[in-house]
């Protein structure tokens, strides 16, 4: 007999659309506080805001709190996730256009993969692995590349390598939560991951002097609301919905996020955000996903001891 299930067909719906198009509308919020708020402050903003409210929602419900070994490794992976992946994120989107940041980003499978090849050795380089890595930095490079005449400018080179560290940085993390002791409740992992990043963004954003100078009232309502929307819509809804998806749907599925998000960033930084569209944006976007689709859907072949 068929297994009868009760989940209708509208949540599952619901929920990949949250994770498809709210996350990918994330980069254009972003860009658009972070040219009145200063990067690192402005991601604490979001971070504390959204990581208390999924940490006390969590202790409400009567989760345990993480016990000392638990916290030692949360402040790990939010020094790598919040700090340095998300940090640069924020910071490159002041010099970079929002499509191509989440483009760049894109690259985090293909950097998941090199750890697991290198360090976990739970994968092996197949040709063709190696061939979807050498299109995703083939990708990479035609964005960054003054050589190619592609029309329209190469995007800035900090920027760039910022946005390469983040993508670095959150595939280490990725790696670290698979042997790390962490709390059993994915939301209450989230939510302590999320306030200890905020917390450490404060610091960060202190010890850089971004509160000098800083003048709230001065800050417009759109960037008020762009940070609203990053709390609620795309740290508190988004993981909501990302946390029930991989409890309902594969991995490969829920995975589709990573290739559907740019093309999400790209389009409305070009129709709402006035982001340049040309050959260059679209070739590098296409090597890129083509790479991510490749490399996040082949098979792992099983690897001997």
């Amino acid at each position: 007999m068929e297994a009868i299930t009760d989940r209708p067909a509208w949540k599952t719906l619901l929920a990949f659309a949250i994770i498809y198009f709210v996350w990918g509308s994330t980069f254009l919020a972003i860009r658009i506080g972070v040219h009145e708020v200063p990067p690192l402050l402005f991601a604490a903003m979001r971070f504390v805001v959204a990581g208390a409210v999924l940490f006390g929602w969590m202790l409400a419900k009567g989760e345990h709190l993480p016990n000392r070994r638990q916290w030692g490794s949360v402040l790990v992976i939010a020094s790598l996730i919040f700090v340095l992946d998300y940090g640069l994120l924020f910071w490159a989107e002041q010099r970079i256009a929002s499509g191509i940041a989440a483009v760049m980003l894109a690259m985090i499978p293909a950097f998941m993969a090199l750890a697991e090849i290198i360090f976990l050795r739970t994968q092996k380089l197949t040709v063709r692995l190696a061939l979807a890595l050498l299109v995703g930095i083939g990708g990479v490079a035609v964005l960054m590349s003054h050589s190619f005449d592609l029309g329209g400018a190469a995007i800035e080179t900090t920027g760039a390598i910022a946005l390469i560290v983040a993508s670095l940085s959150w595939a280490v993390a990725s790696i670290l939560t698979r042997v790390l002791p962490l709390p059993e409740s994915k939301v209450m992992s989230s939510g302590a991951q999320m306030l200890t990043g905020g917390l450490l963004l404060v610091v960060a954003a202190a010890a850089f002097g971004e509160f000098r100078g800083f003048h709230p009232e001065s800050v417009s309502r759109g960037a008020w609301l762009a940070l609203l929307y990053l709390i609620v819509a795309g740290s508190i809804v988004g993981y909501t919905a990302y946390v029930w998806l991989i409890h309902h749907e594969s991995p490969t599925k829920v995975g589709t996020y990573a290739y559907v998000n740019p093309v999400v960033a790209v389009v409305l930084g070009y129709f709402l955000g006035g982001e340049a569209l040309g050959v260059r944006t679209i070739l590098g976007t296409a090597f890129i996903l083509v790479s991510v689709v490749v490399i996040t859907t082949a098979k792992k072949p099983v690897v001997g001891h």
